[in-house]
C-alpha cells in the first residue's frame, strides 16, 4: 500500500499566448517523498511550481495539497501558510541582519502580539532557532552577517529560514548551483536528512547531486511526464537520452 499523498497535480495545463507550458501534467508526491524533477530548459519546471505555489494559476486541472486541499484558487500568501515552502535559486536573505536574526524573522509567531521586530524570545524559540542552526551546520555562525557568508551558507541559510516556518512540503529550485563540490555534498546529506519529516520537490541539473540524493527522478519535456523511475532508470530512457541527456 502506497503512502500518502501530499500534492496531486492531475492533468495541469497553462498556456501562455497559444504555448503550453504545462500540458495535462500528472504528479503525485508522496508524505515525506524526496522527489527530484529534472528537464531542459522550457520543459515546465517552473512553471509547475508557479502553479503550485499560487503564483501562476491553472486553466485546466486539480492541485491537491495534503490529499484534500485544492489550491488552485488560494492566494500565495494562504497557500504558504498552509505549509509549502518555496526556495528559488537565488539566495534571498536578509543580508544586514546576522544569521540567528534571520531565522527569528522567518519564525511562525502571531504577528499580532510581537511588540517589535525582535521581541523577547522564549526559550522554545531560541530551542528551534539553536536545532535548526545545528542542521544546516551554521550554528558557529549565529552573530555572523548573512551577507558575509559563502554562497552555499547562504543557500543553507534560506532552507533554515524556511524550516522556521515548520512546512510540509519543500519546492527547491537549484539549491546547488553555484556551490563548491564540499558544499553540494553536504546539501545532499542535509536534505536526505529532511525527507521523511519533510516532503521536498527538487529541481536540479546536477546529476552527480541526483545521484546523491537517490530516490524517484521525473523527467519533464513540454510541459509533460516523459519519465519516471530511479537514476538509472530514466538515464537509459531512449526518449530521455534523446529530448535531455544526449544534447
Amino acid at each position: 500500500m502506497s503512502a500518502p499523498s501530499i500534492l496531486l497535480l492531475h492533468e495541469v495545463t497553462v498556456s501562455f499566448d497559444g504555448f503550453r507550458a504545462l500540458n495535462e501534467l500528472s504528479l503525485d508526491i508522496e508524505v515525506g517523498e524526496l522527489r527530484c524533477i529534472i528537464g531542459p530548459n522550457g520543459a515546465g519546471k517552473t512553471t509547475m511550481m508557479d502553479v503550485i505555489t499560487g503564483k501562476t494559476r491553472a486553466d485546466r486541472g486539480k492541485v491537491m495539497f495534503d490529499q484534500n486541499v485544492d489550491v488552485r484558487r488560494m492566494a500565495e500568501a494562504e497557500i504558504a501558510h498552509l505549509g509549502i515552502g518555496r526556495k528559488f535559486q537565488k539566495p534571498t536573505i536578509f543580508e544586514n541582519l546576522t544569521v540567528f536574526e534571520n531565522l527569528e524573522l522567518s519564525m511562525k509567531m502571531d504577528k499580532r502580539a510581537r511588540t517589535s521586530l525582535f521581541a523577547w524570545l522564549d526559550d522554545d524559540a531560541r530551542d528551534k532557532i539553536a536545532d535548526t542552526l545545528r542542521l544546516i551546520r551554521l550554528d558557529g555562525e549565529a552573530d555572523r552577517q548573512a551577507g558575509l557568508l559563502s554562497h552555499g551558507q547562504k543557500q543553507w541559510l534560506e532552507i533554515g529560514m524556511l524550516l522556521m516556518q515548520d512546512p510540509k512540503l519543500l519546492l527547491l529550485d537549484e539549491p546547488v548551483a553555484g556551490m563548491t563540490d564540499d558544499e553540494t555534498a553536504r546539501t545532499g546529506e542535509l536534505f536526505k536528512s529532511l525527507a521523511g519529516k519533510h516532503s521536498l520537490v527538487v529541481v536540479e541539473h546536477d546529476m552527480a547531486f541526483i545521484e546523491q540524493l537517490g530516490g524517484v527522478v521525473t523527467v519533464l519535456h513540454e510541459g509533460s511526464v516523459l519519465a519516471e523511475g530511479d537514476l538509472a532508470t530514466v538515464q537509459n530512457d531512449q526518449r530521455v537520452i534523446e529530448v535531455y541527456l544526449g544534447r
